[in-house]
């Protein structure tokens, strides 16, 4: 038992005894990583058990700047904020979760973070499955406050990381994106060819969702995708809480596109906060942060697990 899930068991003993304690505020929820359903194996998982501070374990990389190195400017989505491996940025949080925080100097200059998974092999085996998950929070903030924000977990392929211009051929899954602080998730395929294709880029073959129960932003929700090789034909699919709200099969994508994005050796994994970004929101226009826009509020995640079966 990890010691912030001792506290709360603590702390919920000492009030029903009726003795006093130091502290009243409880930590966000922390869950331990679900054991695989019959026939799953789990395959990776961080469910970011260090100490408050500390950054993420050797499992991540911390990207830092506004792009890679030789890739395009702005990460290639013309966010505005820089990411760097500062604590107050990214960090564990002693309670079970990573801490990734937007904040804004008295310049208007944005900071935040973004990490990357060190493997890049994660995806389903000929015949096979997998399945890309976690539970997190996105930013507590709504209306004006939330203008610019854009969370987001994600996959990339991995050639990606040998050329950095080889979107989207290579392929994207968006396990979850939000923007603007709405209570709605939204999960997207990238690839083929930009602009246009058989994924219609750079907008991609996105499916929106709101978060079951409280909002995407008052609570945890756990965010899924699975790449499905079992049956004739392949088949993606996105989940909230347990919940499918989009899928892409195969034969709906050109073939030469589909083979690009999956004969590879897999994809990596990244958890980001954006601030601004070409993030289309209907009649909002894209994700774009104001003077109203609050810093400061943080995307929780609980854990990050991947399954195959």
């Amino acid at each position: 038992m990890t010691a912030s899930r001792m506290r709360r068991r603590v702390a919920a003993a000492s009030l029903s005894l009726g003795l006093s304690i130091a502290w009243v505020s409880m930590p966000p929820a922390a869950a331990d990583i679900p054991p695989p359903d019959e026939g799953w194996t789990l395959t990776f998982g961080d469910d970011f058990t260090g100490g408050a501070g500390s950054p993420p374990s050797p499992d991540w990389i911390i990207d830092t700047g506004t792009s890679y190195p030789g890739g395009p400017d702005n990460w290639g989505t013309g966010e505005v904020q820089t990411y760097t491996d500062d604590p107050a940025n990214i960090a564990q949080d002693g309670n079970g979760n990573l801490q990734i925080t937007p904040l804004r100097d008295d310049s208007g200059n944005w900071t935040s973070a973004r990490i990357e998974t060190q493997r890049g092999d994660f995806k389903a085996a000929e015949g096979g499955a997998v399945r890309i998950e976690a539970r997190l929070q996105v930013p507590n903030t709504t209306g004006d406050a939330a203008l610019g924000y854009w969370p987001a977990f994600w996959a990339l392929g991995s050639p990606y990381r040998d050329n950095y211009w080889n979107w989207p051929g290579i392929g994207e899954f968006d396990v979850m994106e939000n923007v603007n602080g709405k209570n709605e998730t939204h999960g997207v395929l990238h690839c083929d060819v930009s602009p246009g294709g058989s994924c219609n880029e750079t907008t991609g073959l996105g499916g929106s969702s709101p978060c079951p129960g409280e909002t995407c932003q008052a609570g945890f929700h756990t965010y899924r995708f699975e790449w499905d090789r079992t049956g004739d034909v392949e088949e993606l699919r996105w989940y909230v809480d347990g919940q499918q709200f989009h899928s892409v099969r195969e034969d709906q994508i050109a073939p030469t596109a589909w083979q690009n994005m999956t004969s590879h050796d897999g994809y990596f994994l990244l958890l980001n906060v954006a601030m601004g970004g070409a993030f289309p929101d209907g009649d909002a226009g894209f994700a774009t942060p104001t003077a109203s826009t609050e810093p400061g509020h943080p995307m929780l995640v609980d854990y990050v697990a991947v399954y195959n079966r």
